[in-house]
């Protein structure tokens, strides 16, 4: 077992998966090294639920050890939209500067102390023969007014990070690996493989 592969055609995102499992000795590989592949469907109401499917769906086809992740934005104000339904909120096609505006134009009368937002990520490791493991992890913010930065994806301009005081969009790579919703649910499944690891000596 030492090919892992991340359910995502985002390279960024496997990307930030090569930093823990190259250590390892580990290949990283993406769906863009399997055309063949239908996308899963992600019919779950829940961020865990859709990385599962997704991890547990193409472990079965492949017999190798998947990352599902499910990931997205959540806004008190609007009783937890977008949620599961963050990258396609605004239409079915994935369009950000949509989402953003839809985003904007439902907060319009909210004032700013009452825009609290986290920006949530679930991951889902799946492998033959062994118990699937879920790791979530979130970074809290609030959603601006108007757009800041110009660098991230998604709603990143809109997502003012408390800690760091700066939207999303202005932080570099650097700064926003050190603090995002998925660098630290990546920490959490880098402490579930440790013990899978310790546990299967």
């Amino acid at each position: 077992m030492n090919t892992v592969i991340i359910a995502t055609k985002n390279i960024g995102k496997a990307k930030d998966f090569e930093k823990l499992f190259l250590p390892m000795g580990m290949t990283v590989k993406t769906l863009l090294d399997y055309p063949e592949l239908e996308d899963v469907d992600e019919t779950g109401t829940t961020f865990e639920e859709n990385a599962v499917l997704k991890a547990e769906t193409i472990s079965k086809v492949l017999g190798v050890m998947v990352i599902g992740d499910d990931s997205g934005l959540e806004v008190d104000a609007l009783e937890g939209r977008p949620g599961v339904y963050s990258a396609r909120y605004a239409g079915i096609e994935k369009n950000d500067e949509a989402n953003i505006d839809k985003v904007l134009a439902e907060l319009q009368d909210v004032p700013e102390n009452e825009r609290t937002a986290r920006f949530c990520c679930a991951l889902a490791m799946a492998e033959p023969g062994k118990e699937t493991v879920t790791v979530f992890g979130t970074c809290e913010g609030h959603i601006l007014l108007e757009r800041r930065g110009s660098n991230g994806f998604g709603y990143d301009p809109v997502f003012f990070v408390e800690s760091e005081g700066k939207a999303m969009a202005e932080l570099t790579s650097e700064e926003k690996n050190e603090i995002s919703h998925r660098a630290k649910a990546i920490n959490q499944l880098e402490k579930s493989l440790k013990d899978r690891q310790q546990s299967d000596v």
